[in-house]
């Protein structure tokens, strides 16, 4: 009896599973056709003289004639005359210094900014309102103060 039931479920997985690929098929065909009545989409895509991608051809009274011995690939070379001097040093006061747990801020002179100092970037120890210098890194939350000396 177990047999006969077993082989009934068989042939009725079977026929599931061939009316699934018969829907399949159908739907197959359908998206073709349909693909078809809709006609092939954009054949060339244009750009226009904003630089816009468009299906209309371009006006040809505004195409404009570019020299391409004039274009240039890659960065230009510059001349060590253009390049300002810039010192990495820069000086400022203490604004808050704890010892205890090895952190601080110091106030920049020029911008007034606020950057974060570490006990691990400092060359001698500071105190709050010590006149200090010191250099700009990147940091992981901003700009730290590092190399920081007494002035």
């Amino acid at each position: 009896m177990a047999k006969s039931q077993q082989t009934y479920s068989k042939s009725e997985k079977e026929k599931k599973r061939l009316k699934k690929r018969e829907e399949k098929q159908k739907k197959k065909e359908a998206r073709k056709l349909e693909s078809k009545e809709k006609g092939p989409g954009i054949q060339f895509a244009y750009v226009d003289h904003d630089g816009n991608l468009t299906d209309t051809p371009p006006d040809p009274s505004k195409k404009v004639k570019i020299d391409a011995s004039t274009i240039e690939i890659g960065v230009p070379k510059r001349d060590d005359s253009d390049v300002e001097e810039f010192d990495p040093v820069r000086n400022g006061k203490v604004s808050f210094f704890d010892t205890s747990k090895g952190f601080g801020f110091i106030i920049d002179s020029e911008n007034q900014e606020k950057y974060f100092t570490h006990v691990s970037g400092l060359i001698d120890e500071i105190a709050e309102n010590d006149k200090v210098s010191f250099e700009l890194e990147k940091g992981m939350k901003g700009m730290n103060a590092v190399r920081v000396k007494k002035i």
